[in-house]
């Protein structure tokens, strides 16, 4: 339960609780929840969002125009199942491998989701904000897929490059690296719902501290409101309780000023959206606010001079002067 700190009033039948009290009492109850249920969150939530890439990982292996460790000519050895009497052509060089690149790739994204993930404990602790999590996790998944689009990218230059040098060079080093990267290309793109998971994981701790800070507030209205009822029905220093009149002139009271907060609300964010604007436009020179600032000048002289007595009555002269 969260301390609070209460005191009664002149007749000791209220009890009143200290929203600063109050207020600390949630913020320390909120903190500790916070790190508790951050601490639950385990790295290992992303294997079930990772078991797609994985496969896509798997997939590499037997797609590759060179040897892989223990499973050697696997993509010869798949044609020759596919297509019987199929043989291999007569190959004077040895292509390159890249059976690693792949690997390589996909162990650094699950780095940048780890990195991710120690971010998103920190920072959550810290300010628990959906902005926060949406930050973190757009910021890891640009890098990821940087990464897996820059490989193809990089590989088709290289490939263009090795149509001027020879076969050897196209099919030895461009082909090889081209079929790699366009798989961890494949992985990338795989990998987005691992950090999503993460993104949603964090997402429910910010949501249930939310909804314990809505909740909190809106118990603590309430329980005002009744202690406010219980004091106005019972006998004051005049001797009688409030009657309906005077509750449905609070409420009108209350109704005006709630509108009244809506219109400064709006003429705020007016004036705001105004600032903005003007913030916006770069043609505004320092000359041009001057100019701005003496027609204001003259603007509120003249408003000022509207006033005074003396030129009302000559401005009432000339309107009669003119209409005759």
């Amino acid at each position: 339960m969260l301390n609070r700190n209460k005191s009664s009033d002149k007749t000791g039948s209220a009890l009143i609780e200290t929203p600063a009290m109050a207020t600390d009492g949630l913020e320390e109850e909120l903190d500790s929840y916070t790190r508790s249920a951050i601490t639950r969150i385990r790295f290992d939530i992303i294997i079930k969002p990772a078991i797609i890439s994985f496969v896509a990982l798997i997939v590499s292996f037997f797609l590759d125009v060179s040897t892989v460790p223990f499973l050697g000519d696997i993509t010869f050895d798949l044609a020759r199942s596919l297509f019987p009497g199929w043989q291999a052509p007569v190959e004077t060089f040895e292509p390159y491998s890249f059976w690693w690149l792949p690997i390589f790739a996909y162990g650094l994204f699950v780095f940048i989701s780890y990195l991710a993930y120690n971010k998103l404990k920190i920072e959550i602790i810290r300010t628990p904000a959906s902005e926060t999590i949406d930050r973190i996790i757009e910021a890891a998944t640009s890098v990821i897929d940087s990464i897996a689009t820059a490989l193809p990218l990089i590989g088709a230059a290289i490939l263009l490059v090795s149509i001027k040098l020879g076969e050897e060079v196209f099919l030895g080093l461009s082909v090889p690296f081209e079929i790699k990267a366009l798989i961890v290309l494949a992985i990338g793109k795989l990998f987005e719902p691992v950090l999503d998971q993460l993104g949603v994981d964090f997402q429910n701790v910010v949501n249930h501290v939310k909804d314990i800070r809505e909740k909190y507030f809106s118990r603590i209205q309430i329980e005002s409101s009744r202690s406010m009822m219980k004091q106005f029905n019972q006998p004051g220093t005049s001797g009688s309780a409030m009657s309906i009149q005077d509750l449905e002139k609070f409420k009108a009271i209350v109704d005006d000023s709630s509108r009244l907060s809506d219109v400064v609300r709006k003429n705020f964010a007016a004036v705001g959206d105004m600032m903005e604007k003007i913030n916006s436009m770069q043609q505004i020179s320092t000359e041009k606010i001057q100019q701005l600032n003496v027609l204001a000048n003259s603007i509120t002289q003249a408003s000022s001079s509207l006033s005074d007595e003396k030129t009302l009555t000559g401005l009432k002269h000339l309107e009669a002067i003119v209409k005759k």
